[in-house]
């Protein structure tokens, strides 16, 4: 599996960009491990910290209901 934002040559991860960031999460609201999703280090480590912020900021739920 190729990493998604190595191929689409993509840099910056932006937390307001819930739509790509929900891609990472699973249905009950936890961060997708690397091997699931098929990410390099690199950008897993950036994607966490985009989720936690989104939460923080309540972009992104951190429950379901």
């Amino acid at each position: 599996m190729d990493c998604y934002f190595c191929k689409k040559n993509i840099t910056d991860i932006d937390f307001k960009e819930t739509e790509t960031l929900r891609r990472f999460v699973s249905g009950l609201g936890k961060i997708r491990a690397k091997k699931r999703t098929g990410v390099c280090s690199k950008h897993q480590r950036k994607v966490c910290n985009a989720i936690k912020i989104a939460r923080h900021l309540g972009l992104l739920s951190a429950t379901t209901k």
